[in-house]
């Protein structure tokens, strides 16, 4: 599926991990997904009026304030080792109940936010999840504030759920299709950098780009459930591949990247290749 400018272009933002980009670098990597260079200028500017990027200089562009507190947070998959701690057999609380339905752009901050720290729902307006996240409840209270869930919720800890509601939150999750998934993509990662060198730089580029965006978002969004719900030896070494396939990507799309000419050819010699 063809990424659209506006989603690829943040990308290729956050990845610059703080370089800014220019115009023709952004028109270059849009092209190789086969957008056009009016698409990706129109983008440019409705990104910027959003604030979601801020000029850094004639044609250049980096992530704005708003955008780049969240992709801050996104980053941390590369250390998502160290969000988790061991758990006591207590849960992780949101409830959502006071907070209204009408609002579609509010509800689906909130639904992101509940959904990227592996919240699910118990009942209407409840949502739960292991308490074996961040450095303690204030620390995941904090992360759902900023990824978008409206500061009138409550987040808190709860023990001693009948046994009736343990047994529904255990199934909450499937923790056989996540410990699947981890083996999948270890496979698949690994597979395909076995034969990155065999591919056009181009096409490297992009099913890097790709593939690699995919299997960050299945990092981004694991619950990250204790063992013995799921395999989390399992895990770690799926989260070590994606860093490894990341690494690689971005020296592939740098290399690529330095071959974008700083400025375009002057008009007389383009008229002159085109009439030869």
């Amino acid at each position: 599926m063809k990424p659209r400018a506006r989603n690829l272009i943040l990308d290729l933002m956050s990845a610059a991990e703080g370089r800014p980009i220019s115009v023709r670098e952004a028109i270059f990597a849009c092209a190789l997904f086969g957008i056009r260079e009016n698409n990706v200028r129109v983008a440019l500017v409705r990104l910027a009026a959003d604030r979601l990027l801020e000029s850094a200089g004639r044609g250049l562009y980096r992530l704005g304030p708003l955008a780049d507190e969240l992709a801050g947070d996104v980053a941390t998959w590369r250390r998502v080792e160290q969000r988790v701690r061991p758990w006591q057999g207590d849960y992780l609380v949101v409830h959502s109940g006071p907070l209204g339905r009408s609002d579609r752009a509010a509800l689906r901050r909130r639904q992101r936010a509940l959904s990227m720290l592996g919240f699910r729902e118990l009942e209407p307006g409840l949502f739960v999840r292991p308490n074996n996240i961040e450095d303690g409840v204030e620390g995941v209270r904090q992360r759902l504030y900023l990824l978008g869930l409206e500061r009138d919720a409550s987040v808190f800890v709860a023990t001693d759920f009948d046994a009736p509601r343990v047994e529904r939150i255990a199934r909450l999750w499937d923790a056989r299709a996540l410990n699947a998934g981890y083996r999948r993509w270890r496979r698949e990662l690994d597979a395909w950098l076995r034969r990155a060198d065999r591919l056009e730089p181009e096409v490297a580029a992009r099913e890097s780009f790709l593939l690699g965006g995919r299997a960050i978002r299945d990092v981004v969004f694991d619950p990250l459930l204790p063992a013995p719900m799921v395999d989390a030896e399992l895990r770690n070494a799926f989260v070590a591949s994606v860093r490894q396939f990341d690494a690689a990507g971005k020296a592939i799309w740098a290399q690529l990247m330095a071959s974008v000419p700083a400025k375009p050819p002057p008009r007389r010699a383009v008229a002159a290749r085109r009439r030869s």
